[in-house]
């Protein structure tokens, strides 16, 4: 009886233990910065519903409804369709029917969709003659060399700016073409099969994004490690890796040194303005895919749409 209690209790201990890395796999099986919307997402559900006396788990569909409803009156379209899949994973995650699927919350959220529209707010693409004038802008100092490898291998790889700071001395292979850069995991590569991008000496020396590495891998003075780091305001490097979050901001601050409105700018606009500049020059759909990374044509033509506005223009060919 003894050995029978014995096996039971050994045979719960592993389930549960299962379980618990079940839970993992499946957080994993996301962004760290998706998982972290979602429990945003869900953290807001649960208080609306807290406040207006209605469970949360599990929700009728009338109540996600009328969230939906409440929060259109503040909030994107973009946003509220988050906030739905929130609802909708939570409720999977406890093996429940989501009431998400339900007619009245497929109607009201097509109705929130007319009326506040899909369109993306993108910010600004960072195109060649950009990038130039905020290169310009940036003072001969140990931040500044950091920011000017920022910016000029940030748009020349069209990279995401996790990509950026993700960076490691032995992700850098210098040659005689230029430098290649391995990312070992980026957004829409979350299994970490990684990839290579080429980056090419520049035309022009000032914004030669394989010098301007170079320059700032010589004030770095290591040969490991992260490649981007915090500069103290005495200009001393820190060992720590740099945030996503202070790429953005030295874009946005080099923006505003230029003359932009840096509310218009953002990490992304570097990675915007490669797709977008190399589609005006001409560049194939392919290649521009295979410097961005993209995996999907309808992403990557947005910012080809952009670039051929004037070059393939049908007013432009007409003689007015």
């Amino acid at each position: 009886m003894r050995n029978e209690l014995a096996r039971r209790e050994t045979t719960a201990a592993e389930v549960h233990k299962l379980e618990e890395s079940a839970r993992e796999f499946i957080g994993a099986a996301k962004a760290e910065n998706t998982n972290r919307a979602y429990r945003s997402d869900w953290s807001d559900f649960t208080a609306w519903c807290d406040s207006h006396s209605v469970t949360a788990l599990p929700a009728a569909p009338d109540t996600v409804a009328l969230y939906i409803t409440d929060r259109a009156a503040t909030l994107k379209a973009s946003t509220i369709q988050r906030r739905i899949v929130a609802i909708s994973q939570a409720h999977q995650a406890a093996n429940l029917d989501t009431p998400t699927s339900s007619a009245i919350v497929k109607t009201v959220w097509r109705g929130i969709r007319r009326t506040l529209g899909m369109a993306p707010d993108q910010k600004a693409a960072a195109t060649v003659d950009v990038v130039r004038a905020m290169v310009n802008t940036l003072p001969a100092t140990v931040a500044g060399c950091r920011d000017r490898a920022i910016l000029l291998l940030g748009f020349a790889g069209a990279f995401r700016r996790s990509e950026l700071v993700a960076l490691d001395m032995d992700d850098l292979n210098f040659h005689s073409d230029g430098v290649t850069v391995t990312i070992r995991k980026s957004k829409t590569d979350q299994e970490g099969e990684g990839r290579q991008v080429g980056i090419p000496y520049g035309r022009n020396v000032h914004t030669c994004p394989v010098r301007a590495l170079v320059a700032w891998i010589e004030e770095l003075s290591e040969t490991t490690g992260p490649v981007f780091r915090a500069v103290t305001c005495r200009g001393n490097i820190a060992a720590a890796r740099l945030s996503d979050r202070s790429v953005a901001l030295t874009v946005k601050k080099a923006a505003k040194a230029a003359g932009y409105d840096p509310a218009g700018f953002a990490g992304h606009s570097l990675r915007s303005g490669l797709a977008t500049s190399a589609a005006a020059a001409g560049v194939a759909e392919r290649d521009i895919m295979a410097q961005t990374g993209h995996t999907s044509e309808r992403m990557v033509r947005r910012y080809i749409r952009a670039g051929s506005l004037y070059r393939h223009n049908a007013a432009a060919a007409v003689g007015l």
